[in-house]
């Protein structure tokens, strides 16, 4: 049997990604991501001052926080308050780890960029969005701070994009919807940088096990998806 996309995309095939910047008016940087029907709000902040390790280094740092609004699936999801789960933190920590690899922080002085990545609507790859949409709107707080006379050079030194891989009847398919993620033997997150660097790979078999080759495939597909969105992710400037 070969697995036939719902939305009839190719497996090598994005969903459609826009990027919509300055969404929000007081964050220096926003942008609502749209990865077909997955929307992600993902705006930052800048804070003076850095946490304890890092006071008196001249080092910056980022730290990033996600939540899955109540509306944003079928059935309504709790709002997460004072205990997070364990899903919620994990995700927040890979957003961070991610972003932070596109950053030199003597550069960026004693400083926090706060990356906030709310899912307003959920159609699978949440987390993917979050990090390719972040980075968007961390591009657009870095010019902030060059416009204000904050920064005098940027602290930029990758592009950062992130994309779902998945295996389905013995296949390899892109940017995985919702309905191709419950049913993936074998589901994949892959984090690169602009040179096709590897950040982060999560990768689990679902149910019994996957060969080196499979593994192979998915990064090889995992990177033809990220060019797209580095491109997209550049195009988001170039014209906005």
């Amino acid at each position: 049997m070969v697995w036939q996309r719902p939305d009839g995309r190719a497996p090598d095939q994005l969903r459609p990604v826009s990027f919509q910047r300055r969404f929000t008016k007081f964050a220096e940087g926003s942008v609502l991501t749209r990865c077909g029907d997955t929307q992600v709000l993902c705006t930052v902040g800048v804070e003076e001052g850095v946490p304890k390790f890092l006071q008196g280094t001249g080092r910056g740092w980022l730290t990033a926080e996600y939540r899955m609004l109540p509306g944003a699936t079928p059935q309504r999801q709790t709002r997460e308050m004072l205990k997070l789960s364990g899903r919620t933190q994990e995700i927040q920590r890979l957003i961070g780890r991610s972003l932070r690899a596109a950053l030199d922080f003597e550069r960026l002085g004693e400083r926090t960029l706060v990356v906030d990545a709310d899912v307003l609507q959920a159609d699978a790859g949440t987390r993917t969005a979050s990090i390719t949409g972040g980075y968007v709107a961390l591009q657009d707080a870095i010019n902030t701070l060059l416009d204000q006379g904050i920064l005098t050079e940027s602290p930029l030194v990758h592009q950062v994009a992130a994309v779902s891989v998945g295996l389905l009847e013995n296949e390899v398919f892109l940017d995985l919807a919702y309905e191709e993620d419950v049913a993936a033997t074998v589901d994949f997150n892959v984090v690169l940088n602009g040179d096709l660097n590897i950040i982060e790979v999560q990768g689990t078999a679902e149910e019994g096990s996957f060969s080196r080759h499979h593994m192979n495939q998915i990064l090889d597909m995992g990177e033809v998806g990220i060019k797209q969105l580095l491109a997209a992710q550049r195009d988001a400037f170039t014209h906005p």
